[in-house]
């Protein structure tokens, strides 16, 4: 059977190791380094389709699950063809998994091996979240690649909790690939977590190429940590991970950060700043800039 996504090398820069490649999905080829617009409820605010096609060249979007699966639901989505029909976009879409989400709601969630169990910040029922689930979620919308359910750190956290936490994320990934069917359609994608300690990204990413995921991300950084320590952990782990898959930079998105992450070998970057300052005519961005106050967007200081 064959994979449903695979990445082409095309050029790799000798002196930074930045890469210029093709990322192949049943919804077309995605031209890399790509910065993809969010759509978080199945569109991309402000925009139509046929914008993000012909003025800003989108290859890819993004989707985002925990929202997704609040309203409509993903029954309701998967009733109306999946995704792609439901918000008329006819190219590559990835779902990331809702564990940013999930894990962003701190005193209304619980965290346990078996997943986690949450409360709607629409309406405070209580939901669960399992790596099974997130899986049966996933395949309902119906994205080109999806991604494994992970636990994402805040910023600081302590080197045991990190730890546990990037353990049990690994176990959560193992879960995720052992209940994902659809993978002749679906690339599903690894998350590397381990705060900003190198020893646990090691460790993540060791024991995630062991699962040969068809891609992997880096998680659990731009979560409100100095700009030298994001640096640190990006340029420490990027130039470690697999050559011939894709690499994502979960939740990047201002212009110095996508810069570094490029010419730190990533390939693949997503963040809702863009349309979210453009909406606001910049003024969420400066006001944050200038206060030196953590980014409610991006949940860095800026």
């Amino acid at each position: 059977m064959s994979e449903a996504i695979t990445y082409e090398l095309l050029h790799e820069c000798k002196q930074t190791g930045a890469r210029r490649g093709v990322i192949h999905t049943p919804h077309g080829d995605i031209q890399t380094p790509v910065f993809m617009p969010v759509g978080t409820q199945a569109t991309v605010k402000s925009m139509t389709p046929e914008e993000l096609k012909e003025e800003v060249k989108a290859d890819i979007i993004l989707s985002n699950t925990y929202h997704l699966y609040l309203r409509p639901g993903h029954d309701i989505v998967k009733e109306a063809g999946g995704l792609h029909k439901f918000m008329n976009w006819d190219r590559p879409i990835l779902t990331d998994c809702g564990g940013f989400q999930v894990f962003s709601l701190s005193d209304l969630r619980t965290i346990s091996e078996e997943g986690v169990e949450f409360k709607s910040h629409l309406d405070g029922s209580k939901h669960f979240f399992s790596p099974e689930k997130v899986m049966e979620i996933e395949e309902a919308l119906g994205a080109d690649i999806i991604m494994s359910f992970d636990e994402c750190v805040e910023y600081p956290a302590t080197y045991e909790y990190t730890k546990q936490s990037m353990e049990r994320t690994t176990r959560w990934a193992a879960r995720c690939k052992k209940a994902h069917k659809n993978t002749d359609k679906q690339g599903l994608f690894g998350i590397i977590q381990g705060g900003f300690y190198e020893d646990l990204r090691d460790k993540s990413l060791e024991d995630l190429e062991k699962l040969n995921f068809p891609g992997y991300a880096i998680g659990g950084i731009s979560v409100g940590e100095p700009k030298e320590e994001f640096l640190r952990i990006l340029k420490y782990t990027a130039p470690k991970m697999p050559k011939d898959k894709p690499r994502y930079l979960m939740g990047v998105g201002s212009p110095d950060y996508l810069i570094e992450a490029a010419m730190a070998g990533i390939d693949m970057c997503d963040c809702v700043l863009p349309t979210r300052i453009a909406r606001n005519r910049n003024s969420i961005y400066f006001k944050r800039k200038s206060s030196n106050k953590k980014c409610r967007i991006c949940k860095r200081l800026e």
